[in-house]
């Protein structure tokens, strides 16, 4: 019986794991031709964008490798009172950041990506030159798209849309760009979760011999 109830629970552990990078994986490849052209297609006349960005939009996902990557991001939030895109009250700008952030992330995570980093900025640039003076960025963070297409799924979705006036109320100065592991101790949930899964499995093992 101990054997049976070893082999239930280490194999429930492995599907909870497949089940996991079935989502967490790009199982489809690198973007094709044709839906390059269908998604710059429904970018066409959206005024959320400009030609500009819609062009390198198009250079990075010609170029798909297929990867998962991480977006760079950092805002200068907007502290001071503005009126609410929905109902025009005077709200704190912050605060329209935060509720375009519960309407980002379930998109996000929907599309196999995560906030992989949030941090919030508390001083001035310790070392810089070429570049101009820190404007008062706020916010830093890092998401994960689990592809390109991912990403494309996302800036089409009607929600992401929907919530583009509260981020352009909310944030005085962005700029973002998509980036590449080099080097670092960033331990991905590919690791931690397969070792928190065996944890939990080894635990429940050994209680059931036990019991």
């Amino acid at each position: 019986m101990a054997m049976v109830d070893g082999w239930l629970i280490w194999g429930i552990a492995g599907l909870v794991y497949l089940l996991f990078r079935g989502w967490y994986d790009n199982w489809r490849g690198k973007l094709t031709s044709d839906e390059i052209a269908h998604y710059l297609h429904l970018l066409d006349g959206r005024s959320d964008t400009t030609p500009e960005a819609i062009e390198r939009l198009r250079q990075f996902i010609e170029a798909d490798d297929g990867r998962d990557f991480l977006m760079f991001n950092i805002v200068k939030a907007n502290l001071t009172p503005v009126a609410d895109p929905v109902s025009g009250a005077m709200v704190p700008g912050v605060s329209l950041l935060q509720r375009y952030a519960r309407q980002f992330t379930p998109v996000l995570i929907a599309n196999g990506g995560h906030p992989a980093i949030i941090r919030r900025k508390i001083g001035g640039y310790m070392d810089s030159w070429g570049t101009e003076e820190d404007p008062g960025w706020t916010i830093i963070g890092l998401m994960r798209y689990r592809s390109r297409r991912d990403m494309m799924n996302l800036v089409v979705d009607p929600r992401f849309e929907a919530a583009h006036p509260d981020k352009l109320a909310g944030t005085l100065a962005t700029f973002s760009f998509p980036t590449m592991p080099m080097a670092g101790f960033y331990v991905g949930p590919r690791l931690w979760l397969a070792l928190v899964i065996a944890l939990v499995a080894a635990i429940t093992h050994l209680l059931s011999l036990t019991l």
